[in-house]
């Protein structure tokens, strides 16, 4: 598997990208301002993650996201490793990423990965998206926030 940040003149993988986020409008606003890194085998785009800078210290992981043919196979996790990789050598210190509270597998892959939970937004999906998110039977209400220290 390759990975690789996307081009400015690349179209993003949009499909890929609303599987994690399910708001067109979200995702572009953090697509201007971060890092959009491909995965991609035999030539067909497999994974995608998002880098944002939020200070000089702090990077988030934003929308890590696998095509629904591809996942079990360990290219999210390639993917997360890729991105600490990769902002440790952008000299950031700390890295955050944020999940739903209903989102059990995602939630146990960040704490396998290393990252610890450090706060709760309470309500963020109630305040942010127009449509109720539901998953494994869960109302997604609030957002986990996990950090890893670099």
């Amino acid at each position: 598997m390759n990975i690789q940040r996307l081009q400015l003149s690349e179209e993003p993988p949009m499909d890929l990208l609303l599987l994690a986020d399910p708001s067109k409008e979200q995702i572009a606003s953090y697509l201007n301002r971060g890092q959009c890194y491909i995965a991609t085998e035999a030539g067909k785009i497999v994974g995608v993650y998002v880098l944002l800078p939020i200070s000089p210290d702090k990077i988030e992981l934003k929308n890590v996201a696998v095509d629904e043919n591809e996942q079990g196979k360990g290219i999210g996790k390639e993917l997360i490793h890729h991105a600490i990789k990769n902002a440790r050598s952008q000299g950031y210190r700390t890295i955050e990423v944020g999940t739903g509270n209903s989102s059990i597998g995602q939630l146990a892959l960040y704490q396998k990965c290393g990252f610890r939970i450090t706060a709760i937004d309470k309500d963020f999906f109630i305040k942010n998206y127009d449509e109720t998110i539901v998953e494994n039977g869960i109302v997604c209400r609030d957002m986990v926030r996990l950090t890893l220290e670099l």
